[in-house]
């Protein structure tokens, strides 16, 4: 037992970080790599720099492979990840991301590089759909948010990283300009790999399975003050307590059959909370951040009009400020809560995109530097609302019972979109130009109803007690007086059962 207590909740969120630094990692390194003497020179099928006769369309369907991996990655957690549990899934999908991380490194061909991103691709969507439920059901309600904003900064931290590898290696004129930089990945996946290997499991799972004692441990292990306090505490009893009431409820709603449930609409209203994950994820993909984060400096070079030397420097100075607009919302993600940074950041991205669409029509040199100012801009407002809060939702609004499924249909549905965004904003850019960056602004005005309209708030709100902003004859979007405190609750199945451990332990 290496780890317990608040050194436990660091570690969790560490492991967590690392495996979404990876992600972000991957979703950054490409961008540098497509315009680099090396990579054209190995895959000239791709080559759309000047004086390059690649194809644009294939461009983006090696860059957008990727996805397609993810995606299946994804649908194998929506079979097979409640049966294998949330340790074992990430487990498996580090170690399979790293077997496509050195398929791609050791490309010289471009069916060969597609392969290594279909498999990297696998193990990332395995990942993805996997790490913020294990993260989230682990983590306190208070601190939730927070955790998994930091996990997201940390991912921010891995597109950082990749601009600035890959700038780094621009200056060399060999194959390792693009190798190194692929089979650097490997490293990020042993680490997240050998970290998760080190913690427990999450103790709804554990519960949802039957392992109670277990449960009850792991459940003692993240709470603060573990040490001085026994795995019979009434805090812990009562928190195992309300985990299984909840469980036994979700299961007679599902009746058993968890697919089917994904699609019913009941007292519980499964297929409404399973869409509002969806939703996210599909509003985060839509708003056109993988636009700038997989094609910075295409997007630098091509529709601003700058230097290749020049547009991966801006790029990674963009991840630089990408990475401390991440920060932002870890602070205020609990305070402030979801929604309002959902819409915060929805109407900053449209007026962004706006400007962006006009400076990049307008051509000249002053216009250029306005457009600069907006890719940098969007980012912020991204980091702050979009970037967090998609990955977290969908882990707290699916019930237990289905929370597994619904969070990898989530991902599953961020993956495919980001496919439609990747593979289509080459031959986009090439073929409209400024016009790219409308359909974007029109995209993020209309996420604004949609996030007003339907999204409950879960600030400071347990799993279970979430489950209440469902139950019923309609959904609630902010927790009422009525409903009683937000720690009212499990205050009083605390008090009840400290009575009933005097009275077990008299005896």
């Amino acid at each position: 037992m290496l780890f317990v207590g608040k050194p436990l909740d660091w570690a969790i969120s560490a492991t967590a970080g690392a495996g979404f630094m990876l992600f972000g990692y991957d979703q950054g390194v490409m961008s540098g790599l497509l315009t680099g003497s090396a990579f054209t020179r190995t895959f000239p099928e791709i080559d759309t720099t000047d004086g390059g006769h690649g194809s644009a369309s294939l461009q983006g369907t090696v860059v957008a492979i990727y996805e397609i991996g993810c995606f299946f990655g994804a649908i194998l957690v929506l079979l097979f990840g409640e049966k294998l549990g949330r340790r074992w899934c990430i487990i498996i999908g580090c170690l399979v991301l790293a077997i496509g991380g050195a398929l791609q490194a050791s490309a010289s061909s471009v069916p060969h590089i597609i392969v290594g991103r279909i498999v990297a691709g696998l193990g990332n969507g395995i990942n993805t759909s996997t790490i913020p439920v294990w993260h989230s059901e682990l983590m306190k309600a208070k601190s939730r948010g927070k955790g998994l904003c930091i996990e997201l900064a940390v991912n921010i931290f891995g597109v950082m990283t990749a601009y600035w590898v890959d700038y780094g290696m621009s200056y060399v004129d060999n194959d390792s300009q693009f190798r190194f930089p692929l089979a650097l990945q490997c490293a990020f996946a042993l680490v997240t790999m050998v970290g998760v290997f080190f913690l427990p499991e999450s103790p709804r799972w554990l519960v949802a399975h039957d392992r109670h004692e277990e449960a009850r441990h792991v459940l003692w292990r993240v709470e603060a003050d573990a040490r001085s306090i026994s795995e019979r505490d009434p805090r812990i009893i009562a928190r195992l307590e309300e985990i299984q009431y909840a469980i036994t409820e979700e299961r007679k709603a599902t009746e058993g059959t968890n697919f089917k449930a994904l699609l019913k609409n009941g007292d519980q209203k499964f297929f409404y909370r399973t869409m509002l994950g969806i939703g996210g994820q599909f509003m985060q993909q839509l708003s056109g951040i993988n636009l700038i984060t997989y094609y910075a400096p295409v997007i630098f070079q091509q529709s601003v009009g700058m230097p290749q030397n020049t547009s991966l420097l801006l790029a990674g100075f963009n991840g630089v400020a990408y990475f401390i607009s991440s920060l932002v919302p870890i602070w205020i993600i609990d305070r402030l809560g979801r929604r309002k940074l959902m819409l915060f950041a929805a109407a900053g991205q449209c007026a962004c995109m706006a400007i962006l669409a006009g400076t990049v029509a307008n051509g000249s040199q002053s216009a250029g530097l306005a457009a600069t100012v907006m890719l940098f801009l969007f980012n912020f407002f991204f980091a702050v609302g979009l970037l967090a809060i998609p990955w977290l939702l969908p882990a707290e609004y699916a019930p237990l019972a289905i929370r597994t499924k619904a969070a990898a249909l989530a991902t599953a549905s961020n993956w495919i979109f980001t496919f439609l965004v990747v593979e289509i904003t080459p031959v986009s850019i090439a073929s409209i130009g400024w016009r790219t960056y409308v359909y974007f602004c029109v995209f993020n005005f209309f996420f604004l109803p949609l996030i007003w309209f339907f999204y409950p708030e879960t600030r400071n709100l347990s799993l279970e007690q979430i489950d209440k902003l469902f139950t019923g004859p309609k959904v609630i979007l902010h927790w009422q007086a009525s409903m009683g405190s937000m720690e009212g609750e499990n205050q009083h199945i605390a008090e009840r059962k400290s009575k009933e451990v005097e009275v077990i332990e008299h005896i």
